[in-house]
């Protein structure tokens, strides 16, 4: 975990956590390639924020993988619910996050030198919980991609992320500041 990153839920879902679950190349045609539920619980314990945390995760939902026109480029859907809390090992204090969000592969563009235009939007609602209250994040936000191919444009397993650009910022209500200001500020 890296101190500047976001909260889990909110943070881009990379194309490549969802499109590396593709084993075979696509057809032209469209067609399902996966349609799986999911449930990810874990528990580790990290330094970072300036704080000894535990994370607690537990998280369900649905994959769902496809191929899209005459090329057959992979598409994929994710909806997820779930929560992850962090606990300061010195204290004992806990903040809580509660979500439920959809991240899907609106759009797939082969740019023909190797590499994929991925563009994503993500979506939902996060709510994270502490002593003193909640504070909310809802709404949309769109990314875009640049993703090398590895050479298989419709096979995503030796994809790798070369750029990442928001092209639309979060729309809806945000009352969050970056994870380490919560972590430090409520339980710090």
């Amino acid at each position: 975990m890296q101190a500047a990153r976001r909260f889990l839920s909110v943070g881009l879902i990379s194309a490549l956590s969802i499109l590396g679950l593709a084993a075979s190349a696509a057809p032209a045609r469209a067609r399902v390639i996966s349609n799986e539920p999911f449930h990810e619980s874990d528990s580790e314990v990290v330094e970072d924020c300036g704080l000894t945390l535990r994370i607690d995760i537990d998280i369900e939902g649905r994959f769902i993988i496809n191929t899209h026109g005459r090329e057959g480029l992979v598409y994929a859907v994710r909806t997820q619910h779930g929560r992850v809390s962090y606990t300061n090992l010195a204290n004992g204090e806990t903040v809580t996050e509660t979500n439920t969000n959809s991240f899907r592969i609106l759009k797939v563009i082969d740019n023909g030198d190797g590499t994929l235009t991925v563009v994503q939007p993500f979506s939902g609602i996060l709510k994270v919980n502490e002593s003193k209250g909640k504070l909310i994040q809802t709404g949309t936000e769109r990314i875009e991609l640049l993703v090398d191919a590895g050479g298989t444009p419709t096979d995503p397993a030796d994809d790798v992320i070369l750029d990442t650009r928001v092209v639309k910022e979060r729309t809806g209500r945000s009352t969050l500041p970056e994870l380490c200001d919560v972590l430090q500020q409520f339980i710090g």
